[in-house]
């Protein structure tokens, strides 16, 4: 089927991670000049994230990193924004990959339910087949029983004859008890 080859949510989450990307640009743009954003939303992770960068580098290298110069308004204002716009692709890309992952995990529900009520319907069906093989069996030996019986009955006159003794009275059908 053509339909499951090209699935139609992957689309649209690649299409939503292609929009998220200038939404994140025109944000950065917005924390640029609000004055809120650059003070609360930019400044605070961008010095964190240039502390904690510079307080690295500067002990891979092998020096003290006691005091770190923090970054002026405009390059952190920057920093924030940069880290605002990667955050914000970052959030969108997980909450895609999310989304599949929930959205694979009920499709994988939904086939073990099917397959666990197909079980237990095969189940049902073979007690079902069971019982009418029983019942079958039981009308074969029935019937078997009968045959031999009158089998029986055909080699009794035979002797009877060659013996020249009168027939008894011919017996009632012997009815199986199946047909009671």
């Amino acid at each position: 089927m053509v339909v499951g080859a090209f699935p139609m949510a992957k689309l649209l989450y690649l299409g939503i991670r292609q929009v998220s990307k200038p939404l994140a640009n025109r944000i950065k743009e917005a924390a640029r000049r609000s004055e809120f954003f650059k003070t609360y939303i930019c400044l605070p992770p961008a010095q964190l994230y240039h502390w904690l960068e510079m307080r690295t580098k500067m002990r891979i290298m092998g020096f003290n990193a006691a005091a770190v110069k923090p970054l002026n308004e405009g390059a952190a204002a920057e920093l924030g924004a940069e880290l605002l716009g990667e955050g914000i692709i970052f959030i969108t890309a997980c909450s895609c990959l999310m989304l599949e992952y929930w959205r694979h995990q009920l499709k994988q529900r939904r086939k073990e339910k099917e397959r666990r009520i197909a079980r237990e319907e095969l189940r049902g069906e073979m007690g079902h087949l069971g019982l009418a093989l029983e019942e079958l069996q039981t009308q074969v030996q029935a019937t078997q029983m009968q045959l031999a019986l009158e089998e029986l009955r055909a080699q009794l006159q035979e002797v009877r004859a060659h013996l020249c003794l009168p027939d008894p009275p011919p017996a009632p059908p012997v009815v199986p008890a199946s047909e009671k």
